[in-house]
């Protein structure tokens, strides 16, 4: 029997699974959705889709580096205690391995690559992990990095994974360098890695602000451009990383520090777990609640 695509889509919103977790199944079942369904669950697919409306603004971003690649992924679960679970840490590590070896563009090609490029999807995979763990988990993002052998890779993650920083230093191939930049935008935040990344409108509209600022603090005409450019220093201290006192030297800029060891920080991503994403609001006992409910 032919596989439409309307039958695919039907299977898909009566399981919440993959699209070619459904094809698959469909295929199976010779096309019979009931069956289709009862594979599903047999295979764990459809008990993870159950828990697909729930909310996982928890987890752990992870760093897995192999020779000149290196890859900061994240991967959300309901409660911060399964990122403590065994089975989650190897998840990661499979995950990190394989985003590795078969460089997927976005998340969405990752998920419908084979597992390190043999056996089940990724898809599949992390479905299997969460039929195992009893949470909805989801890899979230991920970003590749590239360098050569004269550069260094700084991976650091803070707070066992809550905040993870990946960093890109040319000229130099220390990897204590480039760590000690990743602990700083662990703890920082910086938003751009210098002053010429910042775009045009975004200064603009800083100086505007700053510009009105003091004119409301009645500061005379003739000194508040001096002023706003004097304070659009420290707008572009708290945002760009080069600009930033040093954590482990406040004595001295990121910059200098960088400089010193003949070398410059080309890129860095940094993930902190859940940024972005809604919380559950329930309380405890409130939770409780609704599942004696139910």
């Amino acid at each position: 029997m032919a596989i439409t695509a309307k039958l695919v889509k039907e299977l898909r919103e009566k399981t919440g699974a993959g699209m070619m977790d459904c094809k698959k199944a469909l295929t199976e079942t010779d096309g019979d959705i009931e069956k289709a369904i009862d594979y599903l669950r047999e295979k764990g697919i459809a008990k993870a889709a159950k828990k697909a409306d729930r909310i996982a603004a928890e987890g752990s971003t992870y760093i897995a580096v192999e020779g000149n690649t290196a890859v900061l992924l994240e991967v959300n679960c309901e409660t911060d205690f399964v990122t403590k679970n065994d089975q989650f840490k190897n998840l990661l590590t499979d995950l990190g391995n394989h985003i590795l070896s078969q460089q997927p563009s976005s998340v969405e090609e990752a998920l419908q690559q084979k597992l390190n490029g043999e056996g089940d999807t990724v898809e599949t995979y992390i479905n299997s992990a969460v039929a195992k763990i009893g949470e909805k988990i989801s890899l979230r993002r991920f970003t590749l990095l590239n360098k050569t052998d004269n550069d260094a890779f700084g991976a650091y993650l803070h707070m066992g994974g809550r905040i993870g920083v990946l960093t890109l230093v040319e000229g130099t191939t220390e990897e204590s360098v480039a760590k000690d930049v990743a602990m700083h935008i662990a703890a920082v935040n910086p938003k751009y890695v210098s002053r010429d990344q910042v775009s045009e409108d975004e200064v603009n509209r800083e100086r505007e602000v700053l510009k009105t600022q003091a004119l409301n603090e009645g500061k005379p005409e003739n000194i508040v451009e001096k002023m706003v450019e004097g304070r659009l220093g420290k707008f572009f201290e708290q945002i760009c990383l080069l600009e930033q006192d040093f954590v482990k030297d406040p004595d001295q800029k990121v910059k200098k520090y960088v400089a010193d060891k003949g070398a410059n920080v080309q890129t860095f991503i940094r993930y902190e777990v859940g940024e972005g994403m809604e919380k559950r609001e329930e309380n405890f006992a409130e939770e409780v609640m609704s599942q004696i409910k139910k």
